[in-house]
């Protein structure tokens, strides 16, 4: 019996190439036809399985040794499962890099190149691949196309230099002075693919119009989020004017009226807003940004409309379309973060902004409807945690009921901001016995500055507040007092009281306190004065004066008093100090104090100021 020769090893191995094409051939068409496919359970079944037998041929293939006339089946069958992969996971898979690196080892074993190699990283087995692939011209299509699948691993992983290097070779530069992502991308041109080529899901020349308008969207937010807002709008408009979907052209559309809202254009910046609505989802960042605009422009109904929509939209599920068994550019995108303009946070993030604004522009009821349908929101029956911010900088859950029982008794709902208050207390004021092993904790750095006395005062401050609108004085004086007890008793003498948290909206606790305290005074003097007890309520405002020196309200409500008294040296000198002492700047602006104090301290300022000054100055000009 003859033993088998080398030319009938070949025919057998050309034989087994043939059927596997054809077997590549055949699963490519069916995956494509899923695509077609109305369900999307039937379609992804059909794509798993699709999957699964290209894995098994790809199998097949390696276990061959690496062969110069078998590497154009065997690279494509290997972009075929990465694409599929990717589109059935809608991330690129951990592992997808060691897929590639493999296929290249595979290529360069082919030269005989591969020893020392196996320590390279992807980069540098670039580099190595496509000098070879000069001697391998029949590899150059689906090479490129590997390399536009390694594009996009790069280009959302954020290895940009990689992805630049590999684009600088792949085109032949000789000078590594370009680095613009951009233009390398644009300045690639993958070669044409032969007619008898083995089928593929999506050709290099189709990926690179994907990584285009990803590299340039990218590019464009990040410039945007960074401040440099004419490069900011030449991406952006490169990305509009590029292939995409109409939710992908949606977020562009609305990226670039926030940046032109920003550079002053706000005409242009609705069109484009109007534009991005019109595409359909996601309705979210364009109605979020539609507000901005509208505040911006001091057109509040405008905004609190928008704001309203946003609501409405995100408290409804839409159905998004069925991704395409392609590398998408959603897929290329960065996961929005609160610092961009695609990210619109949560309902109860939404709910929050529509009722913080309302209170803020004077819409009261609106205002106490809204906090109270956002603290349902939030219960959902489940108790709600008392600590982490609702969208991080935004407020705690303690600050949202605050901010509702402002809203309450501003839109003469006393009796349900009493109510609101009592549930906060039943919340927090069980930590009140553990404030000072706390204490102990923050001098020794080992935590963080608690907050809840400051919560636990402000609620009794704003229950005296609902007593004072019921004209239950008695009721009043006692949640002011009580308020005052435990903010002088629960916090710490010294002044070293480490960072506030994220809770406060950035400002400093020891500000916040400062006015608390100043405020529960002159809201008890206020009481004092109203009975008839002017001694009572001097010393209350004595002693506000003295608690937040720089607090103008304090000072002219104890120079109204000092001059009911007839005590008039003391209020000369009060007068005095009011007449040279300018209005206080905010310390650097990078700070607020919190919004249901911010509208408490309105409450309680003295109306006519001024007047009152000029009248006092008048009465000093009298002879006595």
């Amino acid at each position: 019996m003859s033993r088998p020769s080398l030319l009938d090893a070949s025919a057998a191995r050309a034989s087994c190439l043939d059927l596997w094409r054809e077997e590549n051939d055949r699963l490519v068409r069916r995956a494509k036809g899923a695509m077609a496919r109305e369900c999307d359970l039937r379609r992804q079944l059909l794509t798993q399985d699709v999957l699964e037998g290209l894995r098994g041929l790809l199998r097949s293939l390696q276990g061959l040794p690496a062969a110069v006339p078998a590497l154009p089946l065997e690279l494509a069958v290997t972009c075929n499962v990465i694409i599929l992969r990717v589109s059935l996971s809608r991330v690129f898979p951990e592992d997808q890099a060691q897929g590639i690196r493999q296929a290249l080892e595979r290529v360069l074993e082919t030269q005989e190149q591969l020893g020392p190699r196996l320590e390279q990283g992807l980069r540098e087995l670039w580099d190595s691949v496509l000098r070879a692939s000069a001697l391998l011209p029949a590899l150059l299509p689906a090479l490129h196309l590997l390399a536009g699948l390694q594009a996009a691993l790069w280009l959302s992983t954020d290895r940009l230099g990689d992805l630049a290097s590999m684009l600088q070779t792949l085109n032949g530069s000789q000078s590594r002075a370009s680095e613009d992502l951009l233009l390398l991308l644009k300045a690639w041109s993958p070669p044409a693919v032969e007619s008898d080529a083995p089928l593929i899901l999506q050709d290099a020349q189709g990926l690179k119009d994907v990584l285009l308008t990803a590299s340039a969207f990218r590019q464009g937010l990040q410039e945007l989020i960074t401040g440099r807002l004419p490069e900011a709008l030449s991406n952006l408009q490169e990305a509009a004017s590029s292939l995409c979907s109409r939710s992908v052209l949606a977020q562009v559309y609305t990226a670039l009226g926030n940046c032109l809202r920003k550079m002053g254009n706000p005409q242009r910046a609705l069109l484009y807003l109007i534009a991005a609505l019109k595409e359909g989802s996601p309705l979210g960042p364009p109605l979020l940004e539609a507000s901005r605009l509208y505040q911006q422009l001091g057109d509040t109904t405008a905004e609190l409309e928008s704001l309203e929509l946003l609501a409405e939209a995100l408290s409804v599920t839409h159905s998004s379309e069925a991704p395409q068994i392609l590398i998408e550019v959603e897929l290329l995108l960065p996961r929005p973060d609160p610092a961009s303009p695609l990210h619109c946070g949560t309902q109860s993030h939404v709910k929050h902004l529509l009722a913080s604004r309302c209170l803020q522009t004077g819409r009261a009821e609106d205002a106490a409807e809204h906090y109270l349908d956002l603290l349902a929101l939030l219960f959902d029956g489940s108790e709600p945690r008392l600590s982490p911010p609702l969208c991080p900088p935004g407020p705690c859950m303690p600050e949202l009921f605050l901010e509702a029982a402002v809203a309450l008794i501003t839109a003469s709902r006393a009796q349900d901001a009493l109510t609101v208050c009592e549930e906060l207390l039943s919340r927090t004021s069980f930590l009140l016995p553990k404030m000072h092993r706390l204490w102990e904790d923050v001098r020794k750095g080992t935590r963080e500055l608690p907050h809840c006395p400051l919560w636990v005062s402000a609620a009794h401050l704003l229950q005296g507040q609902a007593w004072v609108q019921l004209r239950a004085q008695k009721e009043a004086i006692s949640e002011f007092s009580r308020c005052l007890e435990l903010l002088f008793r629960a916090m710490p003498e010294d002044k070293d009281q480490g960072a506030a948290s994220n809770c406060e909206q950035g400002c400093r606790l020891d500000a916040a306190l400062q006015h608390l305290r100043s405020a529960a005074l002159i809201s008890r003097g206020l009481e004092w004065a109203a009975s008839g007890q002017d001694s009572k309520a001097l010393q209350d405002f004595f002693l506000s004066v003295q608690m937040c020196p720089g607090h103008r309200d304090a000072s002219f409500h104890l120079l109204q008093t000092l001059k009911k008294l007839n005590r008039k040296d003391e209020a000369s000198a009060v007068w005095r100090r009011l007449k040279a002492q300018t209005q206080p700047p905010q310390e650097g602006a990078t700070w607020s104090l919190p919004l249901y104090l911010e509208t408490y301290l309105s409450w309680i300022h003295p109306p006519n100021c001024e007047t009152l000054l000029e009248e006092f100055q008048t009465s000093l000009a009298e002879p006595c």
